[in-house]
């Protein structure tokens, strides 16, 4: 661990602080809870369950003391309810927005439910966090945002036009954010999420992110496919990674850190054929049948970028943030959730 992070963790657990975490029951938000409550902070937590699961939350809790878990208030409710981000907010120090409908194809396919959800709901967040007088808003933003610029690694200064709805809507929080630090005095942070992976990620529904749903497939004995050739590349960023430059933007002291936006990534370019092969390899030594298993190609996907790779030399700067994990070791501590959360009964590699 850092010595940012760890120095921060000490301050945070010495002397707690109220959160409020939107988005809680889903994949990322679940795990900023659990470090939350770890560290003895009090957390409100809201969600609708559009996307989240009460079983994330049931691990959190099975993650956490009692009297940990006893500082954790969940809300039932909806971004787009301005009430409900009311409640959410009530009290709060900080708050960590992570609630939205991801996925390109969700977005290309219902382009109003994404923003009546990323938009509408961010400008409700908004409004609650700065009538509740929050010190810090810190917001999930996305590696989508930089569209169809073909420079790499991506730098935040420079974007190109939005390939999908989903990556519109993710501007526009990023605009807005920016507009009410300027018109209300409100110290706001964006943070560009690039590919995230970890456990409680779903690997079920059409709209599943890649190592989860191929995880899934390897396991049932389905084909493995990609879009495309499979050069396509990403940068792989484990949850827990998230987690800390979450925690780092909303407590740093730096005013020049604020009313920014950060790439959380690890500067590092990983093909679809490069993750296949990781993902078979570690498998295989626990289902030997996946040893020669290969891929299946199709058409690209409508609204994707070709490659993403993230410039993350400003949030080190700004905020101290030193990835725990890079991808091979954050697929070696996720890797026996995945396998754990497959299907009773499923067949393993056919």
């Amino acid at each position: 661990m850092n010595n940012a992070y760890a120095s921060l963790k000490a301050a945070l657990a010495a002397a707690p602080k109220c959160w409020a975490v939107t988005g809680a029951a889903g994949f990322i938000a679940s795990h900023l809870v659990e470090e939350l409550l770890k560290l003895d902070q009090t957390v409100v937590g809201l969600d609708n369950f559009a996307t989240g699961y009460r079983r994330n939350l049931d691990e959190v809790r099975q993650g956490v003391t009692p009297a940990q878990w006893g500082r954790f208030t969940f809300v039932e409710g909806d971004i787009c309810t301005l009430a409900d981000c009311r409640r959410a907010c009530e009290g709060a120090d900080y708050v960590l927005h992570q609630a939205a409908l991801g996925s390109v194809p969700r977005s290309i396919t219902d382009p109003m439910a994404t923003h009546n959800a990323n938009v509408n709901g961010f400008i409700n967040m908004l409004v609650a966090a700065r009538d509740a007088r929050v010190k810090r808003f810190v917001y999930a933003s996305s590696s989508a945002v930089y569209g169809d610029h073909p420079g790499l690694p991506k730098t935040e200064g420079v974007i190109g036009r939005c390939l999908s709805p989903y990556a519109a809507s993710k501007h526009i929080n990023e605009i807005y954010a920016d507009v009410f630090g300027r018109c209300y005095g409100q110290t706001a942070i964006g943070l560009r999420y690039f590919n995230v992976f970890g456990q409680r990620q779903d690997p079920e529904g059409p709209y599943a992110a890649v190592i989860p749903k191929w995880i899934a497939a390897m396991l049932s004995g389905e084909p493995v496919c990609i879009n495309g050739d499979g050069d396509t590349s990403r940068d792989f960023c484990y949850v827990l990674n998230v987690v800390q430059a979450n925690l780092l933007a909303a407590c740093t002291e730096n005013p020049e850190a604020c009313n920014r936006v950060y790439n959380v990534a690890l500067n590092e370019r990983t093909s679809l054929n490069q993750l296949f092969t990781q993902l078979r390899d570690q498998l295989a030594p626990q289902f030997p049948k996946l040893a020669g298993l290969q891929p299946v190609y199709r058409e690209f996907r409508a609204g994707d970028v070709r490659h993403s790779q993230a410039d993350i030399s400003a949030i080190r700067t700004a905020l101290g943030f030193q990835p725990s994990h890079n991808l091979s070791a954050g697929l070696a501590t996720a890797l026996a959730w995945y396998v754990a959360s497959q299907k009773p009964g499923a067949n393993p590699a056919g």
